[in-house]
C-alpha cells in the first residue's frame, strides 16, 4: 500500500528540498504552502492548480481558519484516500519593521497564518490519526540559532519583528507534541540541524529516518550532523 503524505509549510528552500524527496517515494502527495503576507491562499505560487511536480495535489489554506483547516484535512484525506505522515515545515518569513511602524492588519495577518494556523492543524490531523488508529507528524523545526537569520546587521537596522517569534511558537508546540507523543496512536519526530546551503542533505537524512519505520524514534528531537556519529 503507497503512503499517503501530505506536507503543510512555508515556501523556502527546505519546503522545496523535502518536497523532492517525497516525489521520489510516492506516486502522488498532497502539498499546502502558507501564504505570504501579500497574498490569499489561492495566489501563492504554487497554488492551486500549479502542479510543476507529475503526482503533486495542490491545495489551499486560509491558515486563521479552522473551517478552512478542516476543510484542507479532509480534502487530502479525500485525494489521498489517507494522511500516513504529515511533514510540517516551519520556517517563517522575516517581517522587517520599525517598531513604530507595525501595521495592526500586518501583524495579526502575520500571527493567525504563522501561528495559529499551526495549532489548528495539528488538531485536525490528530483527530484523523486518531480515527484511522495511526500516523506520523514530522515536524522540520527552525534552531534557535537560525530564527531571524542575524536580522540586526548594524545599530539603525530594522529588526525581524515576528519571525523569531513564529518559529518560537512553532518549537514550543513540537515539544509539547514530542512530549505526549506516547498518549496518542500516532508518531511524532521532531527534527532540526538545517541550514542554509544543506536542505537537499537535510531532506535526505529527515526520509531515511521516517523510512526506518519502527517507533523508537517517537518522541525525539533529532538533529541533523554531516558525522553519522552525532545524528
Amino acid at each position: 500500500m503507497t503512503r499517503g503524505i501530505f506536507i503543510a509549510g512555508n515556501e523556502s528552500p527546505l519546503f522545496s528540498a523535502i518536497e523532492a524527496e517525497t516525489a521520489k517515494r510516492v506516486e502522488q502527495y498532497a502539498a499546502v504552502l502558507i501564504p505570504g503576507l501579500d497574498q490569499k491562499p489561492e495566489e501563492s505560487k504554487t497554488g492551486a492548480g500549479a502542479n510543476p511536480n507529475k503526482g503533486k495535489i495542490t491545495l489551499s489554506w486560509n491558515p486563521s481558519s479552522p473551517l478552512s483547516t478542516r476543510t484542507l484535512v479532509m480534502s487530502a484525506e479525500n485525494r489521498l484516500g489517507r494522511i500516513d505522515e504529515a511533514l510540517m515545515v516551519c520556517r517563517p518569513p522575516a517581517f522587517y519593521r520599525p517598531v513604530g511602524a507595525l501595521a495592526p492588519a500586518e501583524t495579526e495577518k502575520y500571527i493567525n497564518d504563522q501561528i495559529k494556523g499551526w495549532f489548528f492543524l495539528v488538531k485536525e490531523l490528530a483527530v484523523i490519526f486518531k480515527a484511522q488508529g495511526g500516523g506520523t507528524f514530522a515536524l522540520a523545526i527552525p534552531d534557535d540559532s537560525s530564527s531571524g537569520e542575524k536580522s540586526m546587521v548594524g545599530k539603525d537596522a530594522n529588526a525581524d519583528l515576528l519571525g523569531p517569534p513564529a518559529a518560537a511558537s512553532f518549537r514550543a508546540l513540537a515539544q509539547a507534541l514530542l512530549a505526549s507523543s506516547g498518549n496518542g496512536p500516532y508518531r511524532v519526530l521532531g527534527f532540526t540541524g538545517c541550514n542554509a546551503g544543506n536542505e537537499r542533505e537535510f531532506a535526505s537524512w529527515f526520509f531515511k529516518t521516517l523510512d526506518e519505520g519502527g517507533r523508537r524514534n517517537t518522541g525525539r528531537l533529532l538533529k541533523y550532523s554531516r558525522l553519522p556519529f552525532f545524528k
